[in-house]
């Protein structure tokens, strides 16, 4: 089919499958491990949990990749990817050899601008977590009535006004001082600390209200300023953060006192409704109105019954001298009784005692004269009638040992019926 020129070298000629092949492996060689962002497009999940879709270019042109995640990378993912969303893609460039395309399997994939604000956030918040930042234990309670609020925000947006409207509406009584910031841009974070040590300096309130109204990741980014978070927890005045819409959320909600889905919300969790509490007093006065009039009716109830007896004294009289009369009659019938039965006591006691008394005065007279039988037993004049003497030396002192004696001494004598005085001759010890 194709005429050669004689001279040329003869060229190759590639089978399909081969030259799929050789494409295949230049492309591994060239193109190894490679990063590429652009949009997602035709986003599909298959059963088996593979996901296949296209990777357009974000700027714009029509180029397109079209790209395969095997369900191990796709179980890695930390966010759902969409149809639209910007994305950053770490893969191999391949070719899909059955059908010549080539092809870009994705190993790992993430949100690409958004998306590296969002793992910014998440980094920052795993930190700030770690140091106790967001401790429920660190949380102060909110006053219940306050007199005075500060609001921290920019007085060109709609948050403040939905705060003064919502204060006004709910708690009209409730002063309120604004401390204004910007709140979004570079100098957002720097602004935001300096209104919230403003704020605490001046110690004019009773808690502040930090609020923005609703906006992208990037809008609301200077709410996670770690600057600004610490500020927040550092306040030495309660915090509640009303930043974005419901479903926005950002690390100053985390270090704050209170979280308020919204500005409008944290007005109303900052004041309670003046209406609520005029509702609530009316209650409690209803309920104390009832309380002391039942206390009245309770009151009034004994005092007619002791009215009702006094009313009639002298029936209390005449039931009074019923009484004392029964008393009497009783006392009068009772007393030959009891005279009687004491009469007869007295009688048996007087038996008792003529019987006991012969069986006494035996005993004691044996008893007394055992005790005049010892005692004359134990007389000293019993034993000098015996032939003994009792010596002394004259000071009443008893002579009792030879030991005692010297020759010529002078020694008195106590005998029987009688005392003499004697003078020692001599003393010899017995052996």
């Amino acid at each position: 089919m194709f005429e050669r020129p004689q001279a040329a070298a003869p060229r190759p000629v590639w089978g399909v499958a081969a030259l799929l092949a050789a494409v295949a492996d230049s492309l591994n060689t060239r193109f190894a491990v490679c990063v590429v962002a652009g949009e997602l497009s035709g986003f599909t999940r298959a059963a088996s949990g593979h996901c296949y879709f296209n990777l357009k270019d974000a700027n714009g042109q029509t180029a397109m990749l079209r790209c395969a995640m095997f369900r191990r990378a796709a179980s890695l993912l930390d966010f759902a990817p969409g149809d639209g969303a910007l994305v950053e893609m770490r893969g191999r460039l391949t070719l899909y050899e059955p059908r010549g395309e080539l092809q870009f399997v994705v190993e790992g994939m993430r949100r690409a601008g958004a998306g590296a604000l969002y793992e910014q956030f998440l980094r920052l918040k795993a930190k700030l977590e770690a140091q106790g930042l967001f401790d429920a234990s660190a949380k102060r309670l909110l006053p219940a009535f306050p007199s005075r609020l500060g609001v921290i925000t920019s007085t060109a947006g709609a948050a403040l006004h939905d705060v003064l409207t919502a204060l006004a509406r709910r708690a009209p009584h409730v002063e309120v001082i604004v401390y204004p910031s910007v709140v979004q841009g570079e100098q957002a974070p720097a602004a935001l600390v300096a209104a919230l040590q403003l704020a605490n300096a001046r110690a004019e309130v009773d808690a502040l209200l930090l609020v923005r109204g609703g906006g992208s990741l990037e809008d609301l980014w200077a709410f996670n300023d770690e600057r600004v978070v610490r500020a927040v927890a550092g306040s030495g005045l309660p915090v509640i953060c009303g930043v974005g819409h419901e479903t926005d959320i950002t690390l100053s909600d985390l270090a704050a006192d209170l979280r308020a889905p919204t500005p409008t919300a944290a007005a109303e969790l900052a004041a309670p409704s003046r209406q609520a509490n005029l509702d609530a007093l009316a209650g409690l006065s209803s309920a104390l109105t009832r309380r002391v009039q039942q206390r009245l009716d309770l009151a009034a109830q004994r005092l007619d019954r002791v009215a009702l007896r006094l009313a009639r004294p002298t029936e209390m009289l005449a039931r009074q001298r019923r009484h004392l009369a029964l008393l009497t009659q009783r006392w009068t019938q009772a007393l030959p009784k009891v005279q009687a039965m004491q009469m007869q006591r007295l009688a048996h006691l007087e038996q008792r005692v003529r019987r006991a008394a012969p069986v006494l005065t035996r005993q004691q007279d044996q008893l007394l004269a055992g005790l005049e039988a010892r005692l004359a037993a134990l007389d000293p004049r019993q034993v000098l009638a015996r032939g003994y003497a009792w010596l002394d030396d004259g000071q009443g002192r008893a002579l009792t040992s030879v030991q005692q004696l010297a020759v010529g001494q002078q020694v008195h004598a106590v005998l029987a019926d009688g005392e003499a005085q004697m003078q020692i001759l001599s003393a010899t010890p017995k052996v």
